[in-house]
């Protein structure tokens, strides 16, 4: 249930949302209330910013109801598109260096892990890294990582995919930030054991602080949606946080308010009630 013990504060001049799993239902739609909360925030002058951890490449689906400034915030902070006009505005890319350690470090401690990557160009992957539907029909590099990295095919990468076939989702990510967390932050928000990794210091919080700043927009006037671990640091950044019911243990135990699970429009229920809408 939302947090209404309280008075409800004036509308926020930013609601930061995650997609997958918060905002989205199942097979990632908007459904009708939540695209119409998301317009009527528009209309009454409230920003609406799609913070996800998905690549740039997968936000056609949702461009609809990106409000008119059209940007979002992809790959965890890693990167921040224009996706109406489809423009890569910026990104903050991991260091070269620091990514061959972490995948030099992550295979020696977790064999069986595969590794994928996130660049301006597009995709590239290991052969023993599972694709996802959306990304199954591009072309893309397919080689060992090291050799990407070595040829310069992943120039600028903004994110780090690593898979794993048998480990707990929770342990790959508390292995993983043990053996490599000094070179990059390491985060997951699948159901299964992918990690995803940003250059050190790159999370949702840090990309959404430096939005807000350019819009003269106080972390106290912004709303934040998540349900994952990598949503964690931009909950806790917002004035006003809330946990999807259907959200990870963890988020659930560090978010104080709490709003309906995204099949039951938990988002749009809270929108609602921060607009005044009946």
């Amino acid at each position: 249930m939302t947090d209404s013990s309280r008075p409800l504060p004036r509308p926020p001049r930013l609601i930061a949302t995650d997609l997958d799993g918060t905002l989205l239902c199942s097979g990632g739609v908007v459904s009708e209330r939540t695209a119409a909360a998301l317009a009527s925030a528009e209309r009454a002058g409230v920003q609406v910013v799609f913070v996800t951890g998905r690549p740039p490449r997968w936000m056609e689906q949702v461009s609809p109801h990106i409000g008119g400034h059209g940007v979002a915030i992809c790959s965890n902070g890693g990167a921040v598109v224009d996706v109406h006009r489809g423009e890569l505005l910026r990104s903050f890319p991991l260091a070269p260096a620091d990514t061959l350690r972490v995948v030099e470090l992550l295979r020696a401690e977790l064999p069986g892990s595969a590794f994928a990557f996130e660049f301006p160009g597009g995709f590239a992957r290991e052969p023993e890294y599972s694709l996802f539907m959306w990304d199954s029909q591009n072309e893309h590099p397919v080689a060992p990582a090291e050799r990407l990295l070595a040829e310069g095919r992943v120039d600028g990468l903004f994110k780090v995919l690593v898979k794993h076939p048998e480990l707990d989702p929770d342990v790959f990510l508390d292995k993983a930030r043990a053996v490599a967390g000094r070179y990059a932050e390491i985060t997951r928000s699948a159901p299964v054991a992918l990690l995803e990794i940003s250059a050190l210091g790159v999370t949702k919080a840090t990309t959404l602080a430096g939005w807000c700043a350019e819009q003269g927009i106080d972390r106290s006037e912004v709303v934040a949606f998540g349900d994952m671990p990598n949503d964690l640091e931009m909950l806790a950044w917002a004035g006003r946080s809330y946990a999807v019911a259907n959200a990870h243990p963890d988020v659930l135990a560090s978010v104080a308010r709490h709003t309906l699970s995204n099949e039951e429009d938990g988002v749009a229920r809270v929108v609602e009630e921060l607009l005044g809408l009946g």
